[in-house]
């Protein structure tokens, strides 16, 4: 008679079942019936109490962090536990985790833990899936399952990848670009390399301090990339003012940088992400090639907003290339479809 109140029931009625992105530099968190409801940088600020045997408290996570970084006292540390698109910190990822799942499902009574799906990259190692794997499970969750990255962007960009046509994405994150052929449903080929858009700010802070003798953080790096920043030279040249510290004169100075000069600093990783996307196409089957030779790619991640990257794309392969809606929070709409389908899409889904 009271059958229906199972451990199945119970936790699928009270739980809040979640998809995440958890990015080298955005953590964003679908929700299972509402949408993407969080989407915060993946930075920590920890707090060293003084002393020897000084304990480590984790200050402020996401966004507060984030305006923090390069601007702490000697006692607080920001930094970003994911590297590579995979953990680089296992102990503040998963506390990290934790902050991120209470803010969008604060413990209440009668609350099941959630069924997680979590993304990871294509390339990622055995070791590394089993460390995302557990962090999830610490941070609170009843059951997890790993969808891969190109397979999420995919779905999110309303791909048909169940059909028997080729798909073709190219996803630009923080800390990785994957690039996926999908069809029927599962990753006939994909090349994951680890340039992204860190590999992005750290090349315009190496090319100013080469070119200039000047210093600039990494939130300064990132304003640049976005304000002037693009792949393929445009008709019209746009200047910015920065400001960065001297490194001859050790003092702070603002200098004038156009968008011609970033095209030049970031010539290296555009063409890793230019190679990766030709060698996923040279190992395409012939079939599937031709689908994608009509149909062309599809952009997402937080790298395709870069100004004129699909140009770039275009004027290498000779394919036609359409950056996704949003392309942000398509990797974590796509995870959340996969969630929405839990119980019937087992294929999807990643082994360790």
């Amino acid at each position: 008679m009271f059958n229906f109140l199972s451990n199945n029931f119970f936790g699928s009625y009270f739980s809040t079942d979640m998809a995440i992105d958890l990015g080298t530099a955005n953590t964003l968190i679908y929700v299972r019936g509402q949408g993407v409801v969080l989407d915060e940088p993946s930075v920590v600020a920890i707090r060293e109490e003084s002393g020897t045997n000084g304990k480590k408290m984790i200050q402020q996570v996401g966004l507060a962090a984030k305006q923090m970084l390069g601007r702490t006292p000697g006692n607080i540390t920001a930094i970003r536990p994911m590297k590579d698109g995979v953990i680089a910190d296992f102990t503040v990822t998963e506390q990290m985790l934790k902050m991120f799942i209470r803010k969008v499902n604060p413990p209440r009574l009668f609350s099941a833990n959630p069924r997680i799906v979590i993304c990871v990259p294509y390339g990622s190692t055995q070791v590394e899936r089993r460390a995302i794997r557990e962090a999830a499970y610490g941070a609170g969750a009843r059951k997890v399952e790993l969808i891969e990255e190109p397979m999420a962007a995919a779905l999110g960009a309303d791909l048909p990848v169940e059909s028997p046509t080729g798909s073709m994405v190219v996803d630009i994150g923080g800390g990785t670009t994957e690039v996926g052929i999908i069809s029927l449903g599962g990753i006939v080929y994909s090349n994951s390399v680890r340039v992204g858009g860190d590999k992005f700010d750290e090349a315009i802070i190496n090319y100013i301090r080469r070119n200039y003798g000047m210093l600039i953080g990494e939130v300064t790096a990132e304003f640049i990339k976005k304000e002037i920043g693009s792949a393929f030279p445009g008709s019209e040249v746009r200047e910015i003012e920065v400001k960065g510290r001297n490194l001859a004169e050790g003092i702070p100075r603002s200098f004038t940088i156009s968008s011609n000069e970033i095209l030049e600093a970031l010539n290296e990783p555009l063409n890793s992400i230019a190679s990766a996307v030709k060698t996923a196409l040279e190992h395409t089957p012939p079939e599937l090639g031709s689908d994608i030779a009509e149909k062309g790619m599809v952009m997402t991640g937080g790298g395709a907003l870069l100004r004129d990257i699909d140009r770039l794309l275009m004027e290498e392969t000779g394919l036609s290339v359409i950056v996704a809606d949003d392309p942000l929070s398509c990797v974590a709409r796509g995870a959340g479809i996969a969630l929405e389908n839990m119980d019937q899409s087992i294929g999807i889904f990643a082994s360790d």
